[in-house]
């Protein structure tokens, strides 16, 4: 494996890489991290019902494995582009063109799978979880969404972080599933996630008459995801991004692309 500090210089480098991709393809390898993380999310759900909380949590982290294995651009996952930023190896104009483009790729390809998952029947002996799953990410207090988001991308961007200094794809899967299991079994919030999870529990709820006061699309994006989301910000970017630049901040400081 690398040394922490070769892992901050491959992660620079990666983020250099991100910010040089094409706006169509910032989008396309969005809405496939999208689709892989509500694929898990699903998964998960039906774990839930069939095995327990603990199951759930123990197939959730095949999204990520399939993002960093296979390929794609995973918001959460880029906030440790902030590492090239502050070195100054990709302007701040960059940067947030890659965070927006991904994260509105993320939602489209999350929300495909949710419609997709819902009118298949695949949900359909999950149909009281995916509803609660919903009602109780919007029925939080904004401070508990952001808490959660922050926790919950602290441990995905050590998950990402670790994974890139594993050399072998076992590694890298070994690195990916411990941090992930436990963000999920501890119940933390994570922004693409919930962009299966809210829209699957509106659709459901309506497919299935389900009235549930509250839920609705504006109540999941105003109440969870926009918390959630500012919360995964300062986790993955403020504090394990900023942290481990100021520890290896004494390298790589080129002109900016």
């Amino acid at each position: 494996m690398l040394t922490p500090e070769e892992i901050a210089d491959k992660t620079t480098e990666v983020g250099i890489q991100k910010s040089k991709l094409t706006t169509f393809k910032m989008l396309l390898l969005g809405v496939l991290a999208g689709m892989f993380i509500a694929l898990a999310g699903a998964g998960s759900i039906l774990g839930n019902v069939y095995g327990g909380k603990l199951i759930g949590a123990l197939i959730f982290p095949i999204g990520l494995i399939m993002v960093v294995i296979a390929g794609s651009e995973l918001f959460t996952g880029n906030n440790l582009m902030i590492i090239a930023l502050l070195r100054k190896k990709i302007t701040l104009r960059k940067l947030l063109k890659n965070w927006l483009l991904v994260y509105i790729g993320n939602f489209v390809g999350a929300a495909i799978i949710a419609l997709l998952a819902v009118y298949s029947g695949v949900l359909n002996d999950a149909t009281d979880t995916v509803v609660t799953t919903a009602t109780n990410k919007i029925d939080l207090s904004f401070i508990e969404a952001l808490i959660r988001g922050i926790l919950c991308n602290v441990l995905v961007c050590l998950a990402v972080w670790m994974a890139a200094g594993a050399k072998t794809m076992i590694g890298k899967i070994a690195a990916i599933f411990g941090p992930i299991m436990l963000f999920v079994l501890c119940g933390f919030e994570h922004s693409v996630a919930n962009m299966f999870y809210g829209p699957a529990g509106i659709i459901m709820s309506a497919r299935s008459d389900i009235a549930i006061e509250g839920l609705s699309a504006g109540s999941f994006l105003l109440n969870n995801l926009l918390p959630v989301t500012i919360g995964n910000i300062i986790g993955g970017a403020g504090i394990v991004g900023c942290s481990y630049f100021l520890i290896y901040s004494k390298k790589n400081k080129p002109s900016r692309v």
